[in-house]
């Protein structure tokens, strides 16, 4: 099943069941009005929900629209918790690394992750609108859950069935920002934005195969500048599962209905070492940072900038066949001007 929020004029805009070509939608305001509210009620509204999906991908639907992923809002506009996770340690390991320093023993069984701000997100196809370049603005590719509701102590094996639907992020960073804001012992607040997230939101069914062990096996499409800049594998490299994630995320409380776990930046090895880019034969990047962090590595120094005004990025991600699952973040990075 797919879903989507389409703009109404609302805060929290309006819940559509999408087509598996994303060609159609359906109004669902009968079954829930937003997506909240279908999680909310998620054992009831579910099967609801898939009864439409099942028949409109079998054209047996009424009042088919024609859909268009630049009319949605990210799936849920505003959250009540986003909470974004490092599951892949290699990018924790160049960015230690590239400032000789070691990554603790205790990073690979204890999953790095901060809660972020989530009564703003980003349309998909909305510009990132920031104040200055001076900042290090940044993408990261990554992927997320989304969950119903989640009991405190919930363990990693009871973690998969609160696994609700799945959407491409971009985790928009302010790297310039980071080191003073860690400096300080409290966590990132400047330093991280609103992000957004892919049109489309999907139950884990409707990757078949590719989603086992709660992880997505499915190469990650990140365009910068019209130009393939990563396609890393999901799967790969992943030492953490969104199980994993859920898990330590519901440790010392419950989680609500509608929490959102991003997996950090989807980053793969080569060969046991640091990944190359997609010139050179590798897998590339899913964010301008980790670049950096190999350019210092191997010369010394970072070579290439951070993003500026006109800047374009795109997030996608195919199915087996070549289908788009999410649609796409497609995004131009512009300055805010306040009046």
């Amino acid at each position: 099943m797919k879903l989507a929020t389409l703009r109404d004029g609302t805060r929290d805009g309006k819940l559509i069941v999408v087509s598996r070509d994303l060609k159609n939608y359906v109004c669902v305001g009968e079954i829930a009005h937003t997506l909240q509210a279908a999680l909310d009620t998620w054992k009831l509204s579910e099967p609801l929900l898939q009864v439409v999906s099942d028949n409109l991908n079998k054209g047996l639907s009424q009042d088919i629209n024609e859909f268009n992923q630049q009319e949605c809002e990210s799936p849920l506009p505003r959250a009540y918790a986003w909470l974004d996770g490092s599951a892949y340690l290699n990018h924790v390991e160049l960015v230690r690394k590239a400032r000789n320093a070691e990554v603790p023993e205790s990073f690979y069984r204890d999953p790095l992750m901060y809660q972020g701000g989530s009564d703003t997100f980003i349309a998909p196809y909305d510009d990132i609108v920031l104040e200055s370049q001076s900042w290090g603005i940044d993408f990261e590719g990554e992927l997320a859950i989304i969950t119903d509701d989640v009991p405190m102590g919930t363990s990693t094996k009871q973690a998969q069935s609160h696994i609700k639907l799945l959407m491409l992020v971009n985790d928009v960073s302010l790297r310039n920002l980071i080191p003073p804001e860690l400096s300080k012992g409290f966590g990132f607040v400047h330093s991280k934005p609103s992000c957004s997230f892919s049109p489309i939101c999907i139950t884990p069914d409707e990757l078949g195969t590719q989603w086992s062990d709660s992880k997505v096996d499915l190469a990650l499409d990140v365009y910068y500048n019209d130009e393939l800049f990563g396609n890393p594998m999901a799967s790969h490299d992943m030492t953490f599962s969104f199980s994993d994630l859920l898990s330590h995320a519901s440790k010392s409380r419950a989680l609500s209905a509608g929490t959102i776990i991003g997996s950090g930046t989807v980053s793969n090895k080569l060969d046991g070492g640091a990944g190359k880019t997609v010139k050179n034969g590798g897998r590339g990047y899913s964010c301008i940072a980790e670049l950096r962090m190999i350019e210092t590595i191997n010369e010394g120094s970072a070579k290439t900038p951070f993003m500026k005004t006109g800047d374009k990025v795109k997030i996608s991600m195919n199915d087996k066949e070549g289908n788009s699952i999410f649609g796409s973040i497609e995004q131009t990075l512009s300055l805010y001007k306040n009046s």
